[in-house]
C-alpha cells in the first residue's frame, strides 16, 4: 500500500459523488470512500483500490507484473486529477459571481479522469441521449457479454471486481445490431473500436487533443458532445464545455443562466472543464 498526498484543497466527496452513479458491476466497486476497479496496464491486467481520506489516498495495487507499478500510479494521478493547480482554477472561476458561490462551497473541485481512454469512449457513445443509470446498465451488459475474467493470480478479496472491460479489437468484430442499444449507436461503437484497435485513434494523455477531436468527429455517429466528453475524461483537457448536455442545461437554469451557454462559458476559459463540474454540481443541490 502507498499513501499519496491529496493536494489541498481537494473535494473528494464530489469525486466520489461523480463516480458512484456510474459504477459498473464486475469492473468497479465503490464502498464508502473506497473505490476498486480492474484495468489493463502495459504488462497485463491489474486491480487498483483507492481509499480516499481527507489528506491522502491509500493506493493498493494487485499487478500481473511489478514493472507496471509506475504506469498504475500515473493513471491513479490522472484519474483523481491530482496534478492541476486547482488554487489557480478556483481563483479564476471565483471572479465570476455566477460561479463564486459554488467555488466557495466546493473548493478544490476536480475533474474525475479515467484509467482507460477506450472505456471512456464506449461509455460516451452508450450515454448519448440517455440517463446515467440507463448507460450504466447497458455498459454492464457489454462487459458481461464481451469482457474477460481477471486472471486468478491477481489478488484481492472475494467481492472485488473480477472482470476486465472488453478489448477494442473484440468490440470491433461485433455486429452493431447485437449491442443492447440503437443500431446507429452500435455502428459508432464499432467504428471507435476499430479506430482504437488499429492505432488510427489514440485515446491517451499526451496526444494532440485538437487532432484527436477531428479524428473522432470523422467517425460515424460521433458528434461534438461525445468527442468533447472523451477529451474531458480520457485526454485530460482542462477547457471543455458541453453546452448541449441536458445536465448542463438544467444546471445553468438553476443558476439563472438558461441561454447563451457557450457565450457565458467563454469567460471561464481556460478552465471550462472545472466550470462544467460546478454547473453539474448544481444538480445535487436539492430541488430547484
Amino acid at each position: 500500500m502507498t499513501d499519496v498526498d491529496l493536494p489541498q484543497p481537494y473535494d473528494a466527496d464530489s469525486v466520489l459523488g461523480f463516480l458512484r452513479p456510474r459504477v459498473v458491476k464486475g469492473i468497479e466497486r465503490l464502498d464508502g470512500r473506497s473505490y476498486t476497479r480492474t484495468v489493463r496496464l502495459p504488462a497485463g491486467p491489474a486491480r487498483i483500490e483507492l481509499d480516499l481520506g481527507e489528506a491522502t489516498v491509500a493506493v493498493r495495487l494487485w499487478l500481473s507484473d511489478p514493472a507496471d507499478q509506475p504506469a498504475a500510479m500515473l493513471r491513479v494521478r490522472w484519474s483523481l486529477d491530482l496534478d492541476t493547480d486547482v488554487a489557480a482554477v478556483d481563483a479564476h472561476l471565483a471572479r465570476d459571481p455566477r460561479l463564486a458561490g459554488s467555488v466557495a462551497a466546493h473548493p478544490g473541485l476536480r475533474v474525475p479522469g479515467h484509467l482507460d481512454g477506450f472505456e471512456v469512449a464506449v461509455r460516451a457513445i452508450v450515454g448519448q441521449q440517455i440517463s446515467v443509470a440507463g448507460a450504466r446498465t447497458i455498459v454492464g451488459r457489454i462487459v458481461d457479454a464481451y469482457g474477460e475474467d481477471l486472471p486468478c493470480c491477481i489478488g484481492g478479496d472475494d467481492t472485488a471486481p473480477d472482470r476486465l472491460f472488453p478489448r477494442p479489437e473484440v468490440l470491433a468484430d461485433v455486429d452493431p445490431g447485437e449491442f443492447p442499444m440503437p443500431r446507429a449507436r452500435g455502428r459508432a461503437l464499432v467504428a471507435v473500436a476499430e479506430a482504437v484497435a488499429s492505432g488510427a485513434v489514440v485515446l491517451e494523455r499526451g496526444v494532440d487533443r485538437a487532432v484527436t477531436r477531428r479524428e473522432l468527429l470523422a467517425l460515424p455517429g460521433i458528434g461534438p458532445w461525445t468527442a468533447d466528453y472523451i477529451a474531458l475524461r480520457a485526454l485530460g483537457d482542462p477547457d471543455v464545455f458541453l453546452p448541449g448536455d441536458l445536465g448542463v442545461r438544467h444546471g445553468l437554469a438553476r443558476m439563472g443562466l438558461g441561454q447563451s451557454a457557450e457565450e457565458i462559458a467563454r469567460s471561464w476559459s481556460p478552465w471550462r472543464s472545472y466550470a462544467l463540474m460546478h454547473v453539474w454540481q448544481q444538480l445535487s443541490a436539492g430541488p430547484a
